[in-house]
């Protein structure tokens, strides 16, 4: 059976352009569909990405205090081996004061929240966030152009009635859609998308 017999029983050309034009229509959604996913990934890298980078930011602050601290406890040590004539009073305020820069660095280190072991590691997770939403927006936008085309080819063919173009727009959608599915979920990776 050809085309035309198939656009023959389904009552008419007239009748089958109707269905080309639902067809436009539920393509015009799918567009729609990849639009929002797309615009979410490009949010969710920019939102990721500054929150990584204040993570870091904060991380590096830390780091910077845990190491003053430790230097400062090293330079109490110093002065406890360059005056070993010290009086016991001041021996032991040394000390104290170098075994409280120790515990500072050490709970700059360890906070369970805001912690340099902690704000690295939430880094990283906010980089891996961001990595994957970059990795799904080349889906999104390969999708919403082969959409577009798609929409195109099947306007010119209600224009021009040339059911070839209907076929290269069904193949277009098709993978214009997959990409987009794929965009949601990373199923499979292309190379070329990145």
């Amino acid at each position: 059976m050809s085309i035309e017999d198939a656009v023959e029983r389904l009552g008419g050309k007239d009748e089958f352009n109707k269905w080309v034009g639902v067809y436009i229509g539920v393509l015009a959604v799918m567009l729609a569909i990849g639009n929002v996913g797309g615009a979410n990934a490009a949010k969710d890298a920019t939102r990721a990405n500054i929150e990584a980078s204040n993570t870091w930011a904060f991380f590096q602050a830390k780091n910077i205090r845990r190491t003053s601290y430790g230097l400062a406890a090293d330079d109490m040590d110093l002065l406890l081996l360059t005056q070993p004539t010290l009086p016991p009073p001041a021996r032991k305020a040394v000390e104290d004061k170098a075994k409280f820069y120790r515990s500072e660095a050490k709970r700059m280190a360890d906070e369970e929240k805001e912690g340099t072991k902690a704000l690295s590691a939430k880094a990283r997770e906010l980089e891996e966030e961001r990595d994957v939403a970059m990795r799904r927006d080349p889906y999104f936008d390969w999708s919403q152009a082969l959409l577009q085309i798609a929409i195109v080819l099947a306007s010119v063919h209600l224009i021009i009635g040339n059911v070839m173009l209907l076929g290269l727009s069904g193949g277009l959608a098709g993978l214009g859609v997959l990409l987009m599915i794929n965009g949601f979920t990373l199923v499979f990776r292309l190379p070329i998308l990145g």
